[in-house]
């Protein structure tokens, strides 16, 4: 059954892009900022998410604990994806400074081969191979499209989400990833938009 639905995955990732918003993001720099899209909640016991890294060794969110993450889910094969991407790469060293790091989980049937190419490919070299090739962690996001993220702070409680592709390397971003790391509530209204 996972399987299927993995591989009706490329026509629900097309079935996005033909929707207004998906039609907007054909450029990086059309991309929203994500915190004008994503929902910001109180602290909630995220997902239980299952992955691997390049190494075959099984992890969960709880061996990230202490850190603030941007976990997202995403393949090689989808273009919203692909599209926001770089913007993941380009705050990973950022958020670096204060302890946060960004989870990229791909779901592709592949796995680290398929990922380990499309990074060579495009020069990223600074974002762990995680890879989720059974698609399980669709189902613990309750979702059946990608690309999703969620904001986890260092108590390992999720805190944002946001569903569909976006600019992750802002400084509002940046701002909100730094006040949970220090520990500090931030206040919605700065890193949302009216």
């Amino acid at each position: 059954m996972r399987r299927s639905l993995i591989a009706t995955a490329p026509a629900l990732a097309l079935g996005a892009a033909m929707s207004n918003r998906a039609e907007a993001q054909t450029e990086s720099d059309d991309l929203p900022d994500a915190t004008s899209a994503w929902t910001v909640f109180a602290p909630v016991p995220p997902p239980p998410l299952g992955f691997h890294d390049v190494k075959g060794k099984k992890l969960s969110l709880a061996n990230f604990r202490g850190h603030v993450l941007l976990v997202n889910l995403w393949a090689t094969w989808c273009g919203p994806c692909k599209e926001e991407l770089p913007t993941f790469a380009a705050l990973a060293p950022k958020l670096k400074s204060f302890g946060g790091l960004v989870l990229p989980i791909s779901i592709d049937v592949d796995g680290v081969a398929a990922v380990r190419a499309y990074f060579e490919l495009r020069g990223i070299n600074n974002l762990p191979i995680l890879v989720d090739p059974s698609g399980d962690d669709l189902d613990m996001m309750q979702t059946n499209g990608i690309p999703v993220t969620m904001v986890v702070n260092p108590e390992g409680k999720a805190v944002a989400r946001l569903d569909g592709a976006a600019d992750w390397d802002t400084d509002k971003v940046i701002g909100f990833m730094k006040h949970l790391a220090e520990g500090l509530k931030p206040k919605p209204d700065d890193f949302t938009q009216a």
